[in-house]
This record gives C-alpha cells, sequence and structure tokens, in this order.
C-alpha cells in the first residue's frame, strides 16, 4: 500500500465522521459563530441558507462540547505526535523504547492523572537535540540528546514525570484554546462537513492543516509558559516521591543540562526556563540535598539503555 502524507492523511477523514468528529473539538472554543458564518458567506465559501445551518449546528454542538473530551485530546494528540515524527526521526531501539515506556507508565500510575483515553505512550527521538515534548493525551517524546543528560534513572525518571505533569496539567489543551484559531474553522461542523463537495472540502482541509500547524508552532517553538513549566517540576517531584525515586534526580539532571546547552540553541534552551531557575523553584519542594542511592540492579539497566541510544 503506497503510504500517504499528512495532507493526504487529513483530507481522507475529511470525508469521513473523524474529520467531522475533530472539527467539532474546536467549536467550543468560538465564541463568535454568527459574525464568522456571515464572513465565509460573504467570501463565497457557503450561502446564506448554508451559513445559518452551520449556526444551529455549531451552537448545538458548542453546548455539547464545552470542554476537550478524552477521545478528542488522544486524536489531537495523536496529529501533533505524527508532526514531531516528521521533524524527528524515531529512534528504532525495540528494547530502549520498551524500558522508558514501563518507567513512564510506573510514574504515570502515580500522578493525579493516571489514565488517559488510549493510554500513555513514550518514544525516544533519533535527535542529539536536548528537548522533549508532551503532546495532548499522554504522547511522550524525549529526544536522545536529553536522556544523555541523564547519570541515573532516578534523573530520567524527573524528565518523565516532568513531561507526565505537563499531561496531567493539559498544558498542551491550553495551547491549543490559546492559538491563533482561523475564524474559518467555525464553518467545520460535524454533519455540514459531511456535505461539502471536493472544492469545498479541500477548503476546509487546507483551514484545519493551518490551524494543526499554529498549534505545532505554539507547543514546539515557542514552548509552554515559565508557570506551565513550574507546575510540571512541581507534579514531577511530587510523582518521584510517590515511586520511590529521589527527586534531588531532577536537579543532578538539571545541573548536567546546564552545562550542555548552548546559549541560543534552538533546542530547550528556546523553550524552557533556565535549569538554575527551575533547581530554585523545586528545592523547597524537594528540601535540602541528599545523595541519591544507585542500587546496582536499577544502575545497570539503565547504563545498558543509555549506551545502546
Amino acid at each position: 500500500m503506497k503510504p500517504i502524507n499528512r495532507r493526504e492523511f487529513i483530507f481522507f477523514c475529511g470525508q469521513t465522521s473523524l474529520f467531522g468528529f475533530c472539527c467539532s473539538t474546536w467549536l467550543s472554543a468560538c465564541q463568535a459563530i454568527a459574525p464568522v458564518s456571515k464572513i465565509a458567506s460573504q467570501a463565497g465559501i457557503i450561502n446564506s441558507k448554508k451559513a445559518q445551518a452551520i449556526v444551529r449546528s455549531s451552537q448545538a454542538i458548542a453546548k455539547t462540547f464545552e470542554d476537550i473530551t478524552p477521545e478528542q485530546e488522544y486524536y489531537i494528540g495523536r496529529t501533533i505526535g505524527a508532526m514531531i515524527l516528521s521533524k524527528h526521526k524515531p529512534c528504532n531501539n525495540a528494547s530502549a523504547n520498551r524500558y522508558i515506556n514501563l518507567l513512564g507508565r510506573t510514574l504515570a500510575i502515580a500522578s493525579d492523572r493516571p489514565e488517559t483515553f488510549g493510554g500513555y505512550h513514550f518514544l525516544i527521538l533519533d535527535s542529539n537535540e536536548i528537548n522533549a515534548f508532551a503532546a495532548p493525551g499522554g504522547f511522550i517524546f524525549i529526544a536522545r540528546g536529553l536522556f544523555k543528560c541523564c547519570r541515573h534513572e532516578d534523573a530520567l525518571a524527573a524528565v518523565l514525570s516532568h513531561e507526565i505533569g505537563h499531561i496531567q496539567g493539559k498544558h498542551g489543551l491550553k495551547a491549543i484554546e490559546n492559538s491563533r484559531l482561523t475564524t474559518a474553522l467555525a464553518i467545520l461542523g460535524t454533519e455540514t462537513a459531511k456535505a461539502y463537495g471536493g472544492a469545498e472540502l479541500s477548503r476546509l482541509t487546507d483551514i484545519f492543516e493551518e490551524s494543526i500547524s499554529d498549534i505545532f508552532k505554539t507547543m514546539v517553538n515557542k514552548g509552554y509558559s515559565r508557570s506551565q513549566e513550574q507546575d510540571a517540576d512541581s507534579a514531577s517531584v511530587a510523582i518521584l516521591k510517590k515511586v520511590g525515586y529521589n527527586p534531588e534526580g531532577l536537579v543532578d539532571m538539571l545541573k548536567v543540562m546546564e552545562k550542555k546547552l548552548k546559549p541560543g540553541g534552538v533546542d530547550f534552551v528556546k523553550t524552557h526556563p533556565s535549569p538554575a531557575s527551575r533547581i530554585d523553584g523545586v528545592r523547597d519542594q524537594i528540601g535540602k540535598p541528599s545523595e541519591i542511592p544507585m542500587p546496582d540492579n536499577r544502575q545497570n539497566r539503565f547504563t545498558k539503555v543509555l549506551l545502546s541510544i
């Protein structure tokens, strides 16, 4: 079977209920439905009769989807995850990915959000960037460069717990809600989208793709807000304590990272607060510095994976 690219996938979804389902996700963020339909009508996208139908269906859907459901969040996260993988190749080390999934899911159980619609999924990226990404719904990616900032499993657990903290706080969804959504997106309705012809569907596909790109840029290029990063660090410390890892692992990892980061870089330094400020932010929660225990079995399994990627 010939593989399809992202645009073809989105267009294909537009011919099924999945496209309408995904589109309905955004309607709860639209506060001016009537003006939007008027603009769309004047632009020749839809006629006045369709515009009124869209207003009625959009209002009904907006009431139904006042909050993004876990299932909708899952599909949004899959879309963002696919875009991350179009930028960074996955690390094709099955045993290493099994390891971080076992570790990550163990940590997720101890979080305030132990379950997502599709479960938590962790993947190592074949990239020397010092970075990690948490897409909505539980999709977490850690670049090899950041993995190598960890000297022991406690530090790696701290990285994964931080990303779980972003999922727990639904920071990705908040980024989506604040993204620059085109007003034309309001014409996307579950039932109305099914009735569009090829040209209209193509136009809707363009709009949807542009909006997803806005979300991707917000998450990957701009990064989360400082307060959200602090919340994720706080969540990381809490999770580590529950599972039995020493939260000092977070501090250790940040210190290593600080030495490796290059000013003006395009990775972690561009999208996150400085490691020093983050250490200051969690020190009260962690308490006095303490030695990190490294049991042989734990350190051996960590080192084995670290050397294999």
